[in-house]
């Protein structure tokens, strides 16, 4: 690693569970770097003491990172070299390390990536859902009118998707799913390259009674929308609509709620017309 008037900020991903899981090269730059910009140093020292990798440690996170970025900067200025890595997998992905990584760019400071684990990619590959064309989503916005536009775009988007959520909020999540998108295929994968790594891949109705006290980082892996059957659905009649879900094992608010989201109508209006029908 050559020294020069303005050092580079190396972008290290490390293990997301597995402390296997990480390169060569990231093991060499972390310990050739002036220091280290972490997440969480705690977590991140932990890491370092597996490797037997001696190194200053600094605190950059959400909470902090306006403050850090100016600093880290400054230091990258004086020819500083530094790694950034978050508490696992790819930093810059669903962590502070994108501003500081925007900074450098303005700053035209180099920025290195260091390639290694990221866990939707793994649950991507293990899921068995359509590779070729996926959309990253991320956190769902915990704000309700946010939130309730975020799963309107999942529920019309017809590539795969992939969500994270912490275990506490999976149960709430899945139900938001199910209301909006319907029983749509969903693959939950939590626990990735660990001991209890696990994937579920059942009907959403299964996987919200599942969700239930699980433990871990998890991910969601959503099917996208078939726009072709959207549309040979709306072909059917009321009976054969009914029918169709039906045979699927709904209940009938749940039969009527889905109908009214395929035809884009009020519930109360297909309710009526069952009414009306008996």
């Amino acid at each position: 690693m050559n020294k020069k008037e303005t050092g580079n900020l190396y972008i290290v991903a490390t293990p997301i569970g597995n402390l296997e899981d990480i390169t060569l090269r990231a093991i060499k730059v972390l310990k050739e770097v002036d220091f280290i910009a972490a997440e969480d140093t705690r977590h991140t020292l932990k890491l370092l003491n597996h490797l037997e990798i001696s190194k200053p440690l600094i605190s950059y996170h959400r909470h902090n990172e306006e403050v850090k970025t100016d600093m880290l900067i400054k230091e990258l200025k004086q020819g500083k070299q530094i790694a950034l890595v978050s508490d696992a997998g790819t930093p810059g992905i669903c962590d502070p390390g994108e501003e500081v990584i925007k900074k450098c760019i303005e700053e035209e400071i180099t920025i290195v990536p260091i390639p290694g684990a990221c866990a939707m990619i793994n649950a991507l590959i293990c899921s068995g859902l359509d590779t070729k064309e996926f959309v990253f989503i991320g956190f769902l916005p915990l704000n309700k009118k946010n939130r309730k536009e975020k799963l309107e775009e999942i529920k019309n988007t017809t590539k795969t998707m992939i969500i994270y959520e912490a275990p506490h909020k999976i149960e709430t999540t899945l139900k938001d799913l199910k209301e909006n998108i319907g029983n749509r295929k969903i693959v939950l994968a939590r626990e990735l390259t660990k001991i209890h790594e696990e994937y579920i891949r059942e009907n959403i109705d299964i996987l919200i009674e599942k969700s239930k006290g699980l433990k871990g980082e998890i991910v969601l892996i959503i099917e996208g929308s078939d726009k072709k059957k959207e549309n040979q659905l709306l072909k059917l009649s009321l009976k054969e609509h009914y029918e169709y879900y039906e045979k699927m094992g709904l209940s009938k608010k749940e039969i009527i709620k889905q109908i009214a989201k395929d035809r884009n109508v009020n519930k109360n209006e297909i309710y009526q017309k069952f009414v009306d029908d008996n």
